[in-house]
């Protein structure tokens, strides 16, 4: 076996160092094996299998911690020894150092606990050691691509389930419970997927995202974008940057271009579900995603930047109004779902409540009242709050013997689409503040279907407002600061310690 040398775990109290061990862990590990794999790529095939593992953080502490108790995260759950796996600290730098200043503030003045970091066992797969322009496989033959098995670790999906998210993980009696909801495996694996679905690197993801299931709003985002862009920076806004689908990157206006702008290129097509990206310095800007149509797309894209710690993720959609007093173009604040869209049942049952979040309904309707214009009653002309069901079935005013209207009025629901539901439950899954705020485009129930004239004046005259709105929200969340925004409602009994 050629592993890398081993290197003795050391222990820290001051964030920033461990943070520095970890990535020179972790660069030495991705150096061992990308220059292992270009001499496999030119022909050299080593004798012995090539392995180089992940840097692991481990705390252990015998007290129960004495954490401030409005906190949600950064204290582990009671005695014992707790760890996780580390990737990619060239990304989650700011992130890894918030986390490790919170373990040693909450338990080190009183306990003297230290951040033991170390090498793990766990191998890093050789697809996740690439560079992110790095297309190694394609100058291999077949043959040579079949014997990368034989000599260099790939992806384990064994070493990649969410049981840690989903509360069903146990840990085998003697080993230490987890630190963070994911695995630098299960974070890997996700950065690859993010990059095939969106089109866009992982790095230029912020904390704030909206998803939305037509392409009017990334058409309305990427005009505001490219206007912001235009306009030199001048204290109005902290966006320095617009980058689209391909890694296009444009500046400020007068901003000088940094290093990695110039890899972008135009894509030859859309990818499934384009990523746009309004950037600030801090990370806190805003990421549009077009999911499409469907539940399945939702949790799909909202499971691999789950991975990210986003600070919330907001859905602006569509729906079809289920009440007669609506009109098109009204809006439907959700504070409560009807799943019946099934992509989850197996990971979050059916009984499991998606409670509103306080801070993020107020911040949505203070940002409906702010752009409308609108204050207290008659804010319920243009906006209702109400049950959104969402479902699998797109064609469900088809089904015999109206039982879906049956059970939509049981639930007292307003609207219904296709993904809100599970963009909801997918944060509530992973401890990510979500919300929705829905725009009626039609009303099956009530003979008024989609038609071309209609649909195109309707999208003219609510889109830019809608989009503004959440951006509004965005901006509200964000000055509201992340303790308060991650709330405890999303935290279990025994929480990991990472946000």
């Amino acid at each position: 076996m050629q592993n890398r040398p081993f290197i003795a775990p050391a222990l820290f109290n001051d964030p920033d160092a461990a943070l520095a061990q970890v990535q020179a862990l972790y660069d030495g590990s991705i150096r061992h094996l990308r220059e292992s794999l270009q001499r496999f790529v030119d022909g050299e095939t080593p004798d012995e299998h090539v392995r180089a593992c992940y840097p692991y953080v481990r705390v252990h502490t015998d007290t129960v911690a004495r954490a401030d108790s409005r906190l949600s995260y950064g204290f582990v759950a009671g005695p014992g020894t707790y760890e996780t796996t580390l990737t990619r600290p060239d990304l989650f730098a700011r992130y890894y150092r918030e986390q490790f200043r919170l373990l040693l503030k909450n338990h080190g003045n009183r306990q003297q606990v230290q951040l033991e970091v170390g090498m793990s066992a766990q191998p890093i797969p050789i697809h996740f050691s690439f560079a992110e322009n790095d297309h190694i496989e394609g100058s291999m033959n077949a043959d040579r691509r079949l014997l990368m098995r034989d000599v260099f670790d790939l992806p384990n999906l064994a070493a990649m389930d969410d049981g840690i998210a989903n509360g069903t993980h146990e840990a085998p009696f003697g080993e230490s419970q987890p630190l963070a909801l994911f695995t630098a495996p299960r974070v890997d694996y996700s950065l690859q997927r993010l990059r095939h679905y969106t089109g866009t690197l992982p790095a230029y993801f912020q904390k704030f995202v909206l998803f939305t299931n037509y392409q009017f709003y990334i058409d309305e985002f990427i005009k505001l974008g490219h206007e912001i862009m235009g306009r030199s920076a001048q204290g109005e806004d902290d966006y320095v940057a617009f980058v689209e689908p391909g890694n296009l990157v444009l500046r400020r206006a007068g901003a000088p271009s940094e290093p990695g702008d110039e890899l972008g290129s135009p894509l030859p097509r859309l990818p499934q579900m384009p990523g746009y990206h309004l950037v600030r310095k801090d990370g806190s800007g805003i990421s549009m995603v077009n999911i499409g149509v469907g539940p399945a797309n939702a949790k799909t894209i909202t499971d691999h930047i789950a991975v990210l710690r986003p600070h919330a993720w907001l859905m602006l959609g569509h729906c079809a109004g289920l009440r007669n007093t609506q009109e098109l173009g009204d809006y439907v604040l959700a504070h409560g779902y009807v799943r019946e869209d099934h992509v989850l049942d197996e990971d979050l049952p059916l009984w499991v409540p998606i409670p509103p979040l306080a801070e993020v309904q107020v911040a949505i309707e203070a940002a409906v009242a702010e752009v409308t214009k609108l204050t207290g009653h008659d804010l319920k002309r243009v906006m209702r709050t109400g049950t959104v069901a969402s479902t699998d079935n797109r064609n469900w005013e088809l089904l015999p013997q109206r039982t879906p209207e049956r059970r939509f009025s049981q639930s007292r629901a307003v609207a219904l689409d296709m993904e809100s539901a599970t963009i909801a439950a997918n944060g509530f899954r992973f401890r990510v503040p979500y919300g929705t705020l829905l725009c009626v485009s039609d009303k099956p129930m009530h003979g008024e279907i989609k038609l071309p004239g209609m649909a195109n004046a309707f999208y003219r005259e609510r889109v830019d407002q809608h989009l503004r709105i959440g951006i509004r929200a965005v901006e509200m969340l964000r000055e509201l600061g992340v303790d308060k925004l991650h709330s405890r409602k999303l935290r279990s009994f025994a929480e990991v310690a990472f946000q």
